[in-house]
This record gives structure tokens, C-alpha cells and sequence, in this order.
């Protein structure tokens, strides 16, 4: 399963908004640069983000975008969602009984494909936007890395030596 462009920028570009904003409107603009999204695009998926009630926009000089919902009850699924990406692991359509086959049969491996979607909406479901921008998702992408270890306590090093 591999998500788009779509649901990842958008996921992006909330957390941006979430981070930078502090309760005055952000410019798309300016997620654009810091996030190298395109803005075109930005104004494509916030018009679904919207219409989906996530984000509030506001006109005029000094406007921009807010967030409609504190960013800890903002889900990454419900963004994901209203810029309809589905979540979706198995070659069938959602919902539908029949498989993909072409003898519209389900291939052996189809439950295993659809419990997977289903632990992967959980998960996203779990994870608010407040979650990503304190970072209290722990991954293996080395981000971790770059924080500066912790001091050494000086009487410890000097006891090793």
C-alpha cells in the first residue's frame, strides 16, 4: 500500500499550519516554500481540507489559513480522508463482496490485505496532528539522530578514564 502525494502534502501541510500559526492565519504561500510543495497544488487540496471543515480560511490582507479544530482533536485519517485518499490495501473496491479476480472471486490473500488497511486507519486514526508536531511519533527515520545526545556527567567520564 503506498500513499499518494495527495494524502502525504496534505498531512504536511496541516502539521505546518498547526506548528506555525499560532492562532493567526497562515498564508498558503508560505507553507508552500517551507514544505516545497507547490502552491497550486496547496490551494487544491485546502479547498478540500475546507470543504471537509479542517481548516478555516480568511480573506484579506494578513489572511490565510487556521486550523477549524485544535490540533489535538485534528486526526491525520480525517485529513487523509477529506482529500479523498482512501486507505486502501487490497485490489478490490471497499465494500463490495466480490473480489477482483476475474472470476470476481478474492485472491487468497485478501483478508490479510484488508485486516492491514484496517490497522492502518486505526493507527492513523490514533495519531493527531498535535502528536506529529511535538513529536511524539517515534519512527525509525533517524530524526532522532539529530538531537544532540546528552551531556556526559563529567565525574562519570573522569571515573572511566
Amino acid at each position: 500500500m503506498r500513499l499518494s502525494t495527495k494524502g502525504r502534502y496534505a498531512v504536511m501541510a496541516m502539521v505546518d499550519l498547526a506548528a506555525t500559526s499560532q492562532g493567526s492565519p497562515v498564508a498558503l504561500a508560505d507553507i508552500a516554500e517551507r514544505q516545497e510543495i507547490s502552491l497550486s497544488y496547496l490551494e487544491q487540496l485546502f479547498a478540500k481540507l475546507r470543504k471537509g471543515g479542517l481548516v478555516k480560511s480568511v480573506r484579506g490582507p494578513g489572511g490565510g489559513y487556521l486550523l477549524a479544530h485544535p490540533a489535538d482533536a485534528t486526526r491525520v485519517s480525517d485529513i487523509i480522508l477529506a482529500v479523498d485518499e482512501p486507505i486502501r490495501t487490497t485490489r478490490c473496491a471497499n465494500g463490495t463482496p466480490q473480489g477482483c479476480r476475474t472470476n470476481r472471486s478474492r485472491c487468497l490473500t485478501h483478508d490479510l490485505w484488508e485486516e492491514l488497511g484496517n490497522q492502518i486507519h486505526m493507527y492513523l486514526s490514533s495519531v493527531t496532528v498535535a502528536d506529529v508536531v511535538e513529536r511524539r511519533i517515534i519512527g525509525t527515520s533517524g530524526l532522532n539522530l539529530l538531537r544532540p545526545a546528552p551531556a556526559a556527567d563529567s565525574a562519570a567520564v573522569a571515573a572511566a578514564e
